[in-house]
Order: structure tokens, then sequence, then C-alpha cells
């Protein structure tokens, strides 16, 4: 009897190891939930926004609510919109630049946040000309923005909610808004989604990627470090 339980008890071990490691090369939340994916030509990214509070290390990043303490960070932080979870269980978290850009790693195990180029890429393959793609700042394409929202009731009313492309990426954008650096104040929730690239302009400033309920293409900005934006990740 007690040979039969120790070879349930090790059967039982085998079932839970060999289960973890076929979860091993899958990437998770914070909760432990495997990552939902996107192939967009010959990118593969998440298909929605960052919802991590541990660097890649383990080491834990600071959630700061305050918002004069926000708008004098220099190090890695983040936030839900107004500061309340349940907008993080539909936008997930807002990332200063300081996070992105934290050798320990904010983008989990095989993945990385995506750089201007890889942004550029996304945009071209959606339509996006090399010539608008290059465009310094401000508002380029056609209906590229359209194609990388999702979620329609999220969004208030206008051209990239209307275009009949919206949402034909599935890469699913929301409207996360921001948090700024000026005064640590929230602002434009169901109007707008940014999300950080990798790629610094400046001491102060780096790329980010914009769009609008009001546009149905894709803005890029040199937006200040300090600000809240959305993260996505796209596969090593």
């Amino acid at each position: 009897m007690k040979n039969l339980f120790a070879i349930l008890l090790l059967l039982t071990f085998f079932l839970i190891i060999t289960s973890c490691s076929e979860d091993s090369n899958k990437p998770s939340d914070d909760n432990g939930s495997n990552v939902e994916t996107v192939t967009i030509c010959d990118q593969v990214w998440m298909a929605k926004n960052l919802d991590v509070a541990h660097y890649r290390n383990g080491d834990s990043i600071p959630q700061v609510t305050d918002p004069g303490e926000w708008a004098n960070l220099t190090t890695g932080a983040w936030c839900y919109y107004d500061n309340d979870p349940a907008n993080g269980e539909i936008y997930g978290k807002l990332y200063n630049w300081y996070a992105v850009n934290d050798p320990r790693g904010l983008a989990p195990e095989g993945w990385h946040i995506p750089s201007d180029k890889e942004w550029k890429q996304l945009e071209m393959c959606l339509g996006m000309s090399q010539k608008d793609a290059d465009e310094e700042v401000g508002d380029r394409g056609t209906h590229e923005g359209s194609k990388l929202a999702g979620d329609y009731d999220l969004w208030q009313e206008g051209d990239l909610q209307n275009n009949s492309e919206f949402g034909g990426s599935r890469f699913n954008g929301k409207p996360a808004g921001y948090r700024s650096y000026l005064n640590g104040n929230f602002f434009n929730i169901s109007d707008l989604g940014r999300w950080w690239s990798s790629t610094e302009y400046s001491s102060s400033r780096s790329i980010c990627r914009h769009i609008s309920y009001n546009y149905s293409n894709v803005s890029r900005y040199r937006n200040n470090k300090t600000n809240g934006l959305s993260v996505r990740c796209v596969r090593d």
C-alpha cells in the first residue's frame, strides 16, 4: 500500500512538472495568465496592454498614486488611470518611460518594448507609406489608427471608431488615456491611446505612438519621459 501511494505521489509530481515545462515559454502577467498574441505580418504582438508590477528579474516596480510625487519621478513607476484598479482590468497599467528603459527589463522573458523602427514596420504593414512613416511628428498615414484600435464601445464616437477598417488588425488598441508629467493628473480616457517605444529622443523625451477618437490615422510624438502611457510588447 505504501509503495502504491509513493508511485501515485511521484506520478502527480511528474505531471505537475511536465505541465509547467510546457507553459514555460508562454509570457504571463502578474496573475499567471497566458498572454494573448496577434501576428501582424512578421511581428508577434501582445494583444493587450502590459499589466505587470515587477521587472523581469522579480524586483517590484513602485506604484505611485500621489500626483506630486509622480510629476517629479526620474525612476520607473506605474499607476492605474485615476488610481482605480477597475481601469487596470480594462486598460492595463500606465508606465513612465523610466520603467520602459530600466535595465532590469519591463517586458516578460521572450518579449521586448518595440523600438520606433518596429512601430514603423507595424504601420507600414497596415498600409502606411514609407514617406508618411518617416514623418518626424504629428498625424501620419490614413486609416492605420482605426485598424490598430479595438473595443468599439470604449471609444468616444468619432472618425476612428466610425471607420470601416476599425479593429482590422486585431491589435485591439484601447483608449487608456495618459498621466501627465506636469501635475500628475489623468487625461483623456475614452479619447486616446498612447504607447511608448523604446527609442529615446532626448534627455527628457522619448518616442511614442498615439491614436485618437477623432482621427483614423496614427500620430508620432516626442513625449516627456515622466508621462504615464500604455505599453505593448513585441516578441523577440
